[in-house]
């Protein structure tokens, strides 16, 4: 299950930094004679080379993406994407793991991270969509997201605890490391986030415009990692009837629908007919293993996410709408 979970990540990393062209290109020249094992390392290694050769040079951040010609201001060079750094972190261990990169080497990087992070613009403990990787101010995402990004946070957060599990029992300079990240996790007052107490998390919170985003969030979508992350919280928890009353619309987003014969079991907030985007069987599990992984509701959201994979795979081979290139070699919708 880990390899699955790396290569789904990897593989979703290296779709979002190259073009279609790019994949296509490689895909009929060099990854043609290579075997899976070899296509696993190159796939891995490729995801990290945008956050370990392409950081932002400050901050050591992902960056959200850059275009020397700078004819749009996301496209600024010092524009650092929250919830892609974490995933970053995660592609970080997995370099460390897998020897790409020197143990002490990410643990340098890893420090310079942590410390910006530290210092950075929060929101009642939440970072912001973007942030400046110079000055660690916030970046406005849009005209009133100039706040905590709560979902953007939880994925920050999701990499930071694996950074923190993945050096806690290290050398002194690495438990440092992981105390750090100890610090940054307890600091989020996800209950902050639930308005005042009503039994739902909100998305976003400016001090300028308070509530006015008004994004509520409900399952099922990428944002299930937000409501674990904010029950675990040692310093500022969630309640269970919040879980219950806000992710699953009290209970309901459960469906009994299915497709290609395989059950969606949740309505997926956009489909409900074909389930959602891949990367919403990406973004929660980058570290959170779905095996087994149940509420009251769900018997094992393995099973959930495995059903959204082989919808959308058997809608590509069926290709309804005659897309171009879809087919049984070329899917994977996000």
């Amino acid at each position: 299950m880990k390899k699955i979970i790396i290569f789904l990540f990897a593989s979703f990393m290296l779709s979002s930094c190259q073009s279609q062209k790019t994949v296509t290109e490689t895909k009929n020249t060099e990854t043609s004679k290579l075997t899976d094992q070899q296509l696993m390392d190159k796939v891995q290694k490729d995801a990290l080379k945008y956050f370990w050769d392409y950081a932002e040079p400050n901050s050591l951040l992902g960056r959200e993406r850059y275009h020397e010609d700078n004819i749009y201001p996301q496209n600024d060079k010092h524009v650092v994407t929250t919830g892609g750094s974490g995933f970053g972190l995660a592609t970080v261990l997995v370099g460390v793991e897998r020897g790409f990169i020197p143990r002490d080497e990410a643990v340098k990087r890893l420090n310079t991270m942590m410390d910006f992070l530290a210092k950075a613009d929060r929101f009642h403990g939440a970072w912001s969509h973007w942030i400046n990787g110079e000055t660690g101010k916030v970046v406005p995402f849009g005209r009133k997201d100039n706040g905590g990004d709560l979902v953007e946070t939880a994925f920050l957060t999701s990499g930071i605890l694996m950074v923190r599990e993945y050096f806690k029992d290290g050398n002194a300079e690495e438990k440092a490391l992981a105390q750090k990240c100890d610090e940054l996790w307890k600091g989020i007052e996800w209950n902050w986030y639930t308005k005042g107490g009503e039994k739902v998390l909100y998305w976003h919170w400016s001090p300028e415009y308070q509530w006015e985003m008004n994004f509520p969030l409900q399952g099922y979508n990428e944002c299930l990692i937000t409501y674990i992350l904010a029950a675990s919280s040692p310093t500022h928890a969630i309640d269970a009837e919040t879980y219950y009353q806000g992710w699953t619309r009290n209970g309901a987003y459960l469906t009994d629908k299915s497709k290609y014969g395989l059950p969606l079991y949740v309505k997926h907030n956009y489909s409900e007919e074909y389930g959602g985007p891949l990367f919403w069987a990406h973004y929660s599990y980058i570290g959170l293993d779905p095996t087994g992984l149940s509420d009251k509701l769900i018997k094992n959201y393995f099973d959930l996410n495995k059903n959204q994979v082989l919808i959308d795979y058997q809608y590509c081979v069926e290709n309804p709408k005659n897309w171009k290139g879809y087919g049984e070699n070329y899917w994977g919708l996000t």
